[in-house]
């Protein structure tokens, strides 16, 4: 309607837009309806002209309203969709920070008072809280709170039930189980709550969602506002809904990790407290064995001994290994039980001990009461003062002493003591001289029975016939103990020559069976052999996946079908792990070579069932023909093992047999080797800078380290031509640390711009290789945040936590991170969230499929991988630009750096290039 506008005017048109005709023109009256022209609306046209217009005049009058108010439409319904898309986007970039929050180490407050800013950031939230709901125990927690009236603080641990909150809103809400909003005037209304300041002030629109988990209510997120009336809309109740079960979701998965978290901290606690028990069983175990070895000596003693003073000075030392007995003496009572003699005594104060009288000293308390006495000083003067002993001798710091038996009858005391306050006897010490003791006893007394064997030697004259009769049937018994050990020792044998798991041959069997077949074939029957060597196709998965107790079912079961492959008079031979050797006769040449190793992979490649999992194992073969140039068996594993490994890299699942090009290959790649640790010697590594340009004017503002050899012989060398082999020997992260030095020298002389370099997954596996790199900075003063570290998606996957620690230390001293190759790799969209990444170099397969006659999945995946990235707020790079309709193409697509030789070329130097228009 235009201002003063009729509603009679109005009518009209809504007659208009019911009458299939719809139209009319009546003097100064113009009515027209039609349908659009996609045919999903009706719209009706009245006017009122102050003057009444010609047919030809009303037509073109008619025409332009049409076209004014479709135009209208449109723009509306355009408007419509762009502020729906844009609450969309505002609530997926919501839900995916919602998906950060649950996985990110954050602590709950902190956690939630991100959450609480997402949803500010989808409505009006300055006045939120979250509660928790226990529909067993009927009470809620409250998790987060943020009131701009309210001062309650949020204290989650503390549970409070309905009992103490009777007329409150928010358990009303969680009994409705249903979305509510309005003044909290209206809602108490709705919900039956009564008013009651004490939960806080009203507001003049209060809007409450439950969260629920399957058909359980759990918990309620809240918003209000206590100056605007109706700051809710139906379309903020639903949308508070939806986030309200992601919040959910996020909580509940924080709460995963924490309680995971603690079960894992317990465990490890009772771990630890089983380990102690552990160390404890064995040290004492160990001392068992220790006591257990003094006793059988204390036996041997007995019955070796030439003499008591000798048995007497032998004990003396098996006891001193277990306890401190510099000072020892042993007392025993005379045949009439009035004197104490001491055969046996040794002291650093007193060197003699004469024998007595029975008197109250400490040696004779410990034979009347018939009980060990451990003593220290104090208790020694206690004993003094109540009358009850008297020392005799030099007065000890610790005195022990245990009583000697012989049938049930104390003969005696052992006694050790100590003048230093430093070693005192513990009860432990007591225990284990009483037990020593009772040993020494019987030893006395086996010393004693000498004597009178002695003194019995006519009656064993008599006895000697029975005592052969006896020897013969000994010597039959150790005729039989022979034949057994005999039997011990081939069974020994067998166990040094065979695997423990499958039952074949192992290496050395292997090897000698090999140093036989040349012997035969150089000097004997000439009869031709050769070696087949077979490995496992991805047997580590099966290891990881289901374990290595699977693993070692799979291996009996390849045993078992090669076995039942090969003839009788072959050596099927298992040289560990997942490797197996095979030695054949070659009556027919190569031939039966290659078709036992069809049959061999036709057998293993049949499914089999390993713990609960059918399983289609395959297997690469080398093979190996004896040449008289083979001078023992381990150059014809070696062989063998070289011809396996070109199987694997043929595709696997195949034979390969080794010939003179592969000898040739692997003479060159020894030599090879051999030049590579020369070169690391003498520092033949250098960095060639490549530029990193603005595509828009070719700007510098950061070069590449590409890693170069100057070969003393071959000039210089790219790294595709001994990379491999550097990572295959280990060499390679020797001379990335050159690269390194170098590079960082570079920046300390100053200049502009960032210069990358490429790290292997290698390093990461190192814990100090943040540490070592960031000290070559500190060593010649450089700033590290000029330099950038390029890894793979490989690194990513490799060992993510460590990655993730090296990579954050990196960060936090200025060194960014950035995705090389990006788009070939598994590109997990995780690892983009997870890790810190700053760039994502698109990988050059991708470029070179662009411009010009492109490829237009080329075009797209750049396309997403550019969206992805701005999304992310990541820069990119495109690598390998060598074209000006590339150039173009990128920049059209939004592209702002690229790398290529259209910008600039390798150098051994830094420096400015020129526009590459």
């Amino acid at each position: 309607m235009t201002p003063g506008a009729s509603p009679g005017l109005r009518r009209c048109a809504e007659t208009a837009l019911s009458d299939p005709d719809g139209e009319s023109a009546e003097g100064t009256l113009l009515v027209d309806a039609w349908e659009n022209s996609d045919g999903n609306a009706r719209i009706a046209v009245a006017a009122s002209l102050p003057v009444a217009m010609g047919r030809a005049e009303s037509a073109s009058w008619l025409a332009l309203a049409r076209t004014l108010v479709a135009t209208t439409l449109d723009a509306s319904r355009a408007h419509a969709r762009i502020v729906s898309l844009e609450k969309s986007k505002r609530l997926q970039q919501a839900l995916y920070e919602i998906a950060d929050l649950a996985s990110a180490d954050l602590e709950m407050p902190e956690m939630l008072r991100r959450l609480h800013t997402v949803v500010g950031s989808l409505m009006s939230a300055d006045n939120c809280y979250i509660v928790l709901y226990d529909d067993q125990r009927r009470s809620v927690r409250f998790l987060h709170f943020v009131d701009q009236k309210d001062t309650y603080v949020a204290e989650p641990d503390r549970e409070f039930t309905e009992e103490e909150m009777p007329n409150s809103m928010t358990f009303a809400l969680l009994r409705h189980g249903q979305a509510v909003r309005g003044p909290s005037t209206l809602v108490r209304q709705k919900l039956g709550v009564i008013p009651d300041l004490s939960h806080g002030p009203d507001s003049l629109d209060w809007m409450g969602v439950p969260m629920r988990r399957e058909d359980r209510i759990c918990g309620a997120i809240v918003v209000q506002s206590y100056d605007t009336p109706g700051s809710y809309a139906d379309e903020d109740r639903a949308l508070l809904g939806y986030v309200a079960q992601h919040i959910l979701t996020a909580l509940d998965r924080k709460h995963a990790h924490d309680d995971l978290e603690r079960r894992i901290e317990e465990r490890t606690r009772e771990l630890q407290r089983a380990n102690r028990e552990l160390q404890g069983e064995i040290l004492e175990r160990k001392r068992a064995e220790k006591l257990q070895r003094a006793l059988f000596r204390i036996a041997e003693l007995a019955i070796t001994s030439e003499s008591l003073e000798r048995f007497y000075g032998d004990v003396h030392a098996v006891v001193d290994e277990l306890i401190y007995a510099r000072n020892f003496y042993i007392a025993l009572l005379s045949d009439d039980g009035e004197t104490l003699d001491f055969p046996y005594s040794i002291d650093e104060r007193d060197p003699i001990r004469l024998s007595r009288k029975l008197t109250d000293g400490l040696t004779e308390h410990v034979i009347s009461s018939r009980h060990p006495l451990l003593a220290d000083r104090a208790k020694l003067d206690e004993l003094g003062m109540q009358g009850k002993v008297h020392e005799y001798g030099p007065h000890a710091y610790s005195w022990l002493g245990v009583p000697l038996y012989r049938d049930e009858e104390v003969v005696g005391v052992l006694a050790v003591q100590s003048y230093s306050p430093e070693v005192s006897f513990s009860p432990h010490d007591q225990n284990l001289l009483t037990f020593v003791a009772h040993n020494i006893g019987n030893g006395l007394a086996r010393q004693r029975a000498q004597q009178n064997l002695r003194a019995a030697h006519a009656e064993l004259e008599r006895r000697v016939d029975a005592r052969t009769h006896e020897l013969a049937e000994a010597n039959t018994k150790l005729l039989a103990q022979i034949g057994e050990r005999l039997r011990a020792e081939q069974r020994l044998i067998h166990q040094a020559t065979h695997d423990g798991l499958t039952g074949l041959p192992n290496r050395p069997h292997l090897l000698d069976r090999l140093s036989a077949a040349i012997e035969r074939a150089r000097h004997g029957d000439g009869q031709e052999f050769a070696v087949l060597f077979l490995d496992l196709d991805r047997f580590k998965l099966v290891n990881d996946s289901i374990g290595h107790a699977a693993g070692d079912e799979l291996l009996v079961e390849v045993s078992r079908r090669i076995t039942s492959t090969v003839r009788n008079h072959d050596v099927v031979s298992r040289l560990g792990g997942d490797e197996f050797a095979i030695l054949i006769e070659c009556a027919d040449g190569l031939d039966s070579a290659r078709d036992l190793s069809q049959r061999i992979l036709a057998v293993l490649g049949r499914p089999m069932w390993v713990a609960g999992r059918e399983l289609f194992p395959s297997a690469s073969l080398g093979i190996a023909a004896w040449h008289p140039r083979y001078r023992n068996g381990e150059e014809l594993l070696r062989d063998a093992d070289a011809a396996m490994y070109r199987a694997k890299a043929q595709g696997r699942d195949r034979y390969a047999v080794f010939d003179e090009a592969m000898r040739e290959e692997a003479m060159q790649s020894l030599d090879l080797e051999a030049d590579l640790r020369r070169a690391i010697n003498n520092r033949d590594f250098l960095p060639f800078y490549q530029p990193i340009c603005r595509l828009e004017d070719g700007a510098i503002i950061g070069h590449e380290a590409l890693l170069r050899w100057q070969h003393e012989r071959r000039g210089l060398l790219l790294p595709a031509e001994f990379i491999s082999l550097g990572e295959d020997s280990g060499l390679i992260e020797q001379v990335d640390w050159l690269l390194y030095e170098q590079v960082v020298g570079q920046l300390a002389r100053g200049g502009e711009g960032y210069i990358s370099v490429n790290v292997s997954p290698r390093h990461f596996r190192s814990p100090d290789f943040a540490d070592r790199l960031l000290a070559m900075f500190d060593a010649v003063g450089a700033d590290p945040s000029r330099m950038r570290v390029e890894i793979t998606e490989v690194a990513l996957l490799d060992d993510a936590p460590r990655t993730l620690r090296t990579l954050r230390t990196l960060r936090q001293h200025g060194i960014l991170a950035q995705l090389d190759d990006f788009g070939t790799g598994f590109s997990a969209l995780s690892y983009l969230h997870r890790f810190p990444i700053s760039v994502l170099k698109i990988d050059r397969s991708f470029i070179a499929g662009i411009g010009g006659e492109g490829r237009p999945e080329s075009l797209a995946l750049v396309r997403a991988i550019l969206a992805l990235a701005g999304t992310l707020g990541i820069d990119t790079i495109a690598e390998g630009v060598e074209t000006r309709d590339q150039r173009e193409a990128l920049i059209g697509l939004g592209c702002t750096h690229g790398q290529g030789y259209l910008l600039g070329r390798p150098a051994a130097e830094l420096g400015n290039l020129p526009d590459p228009d």
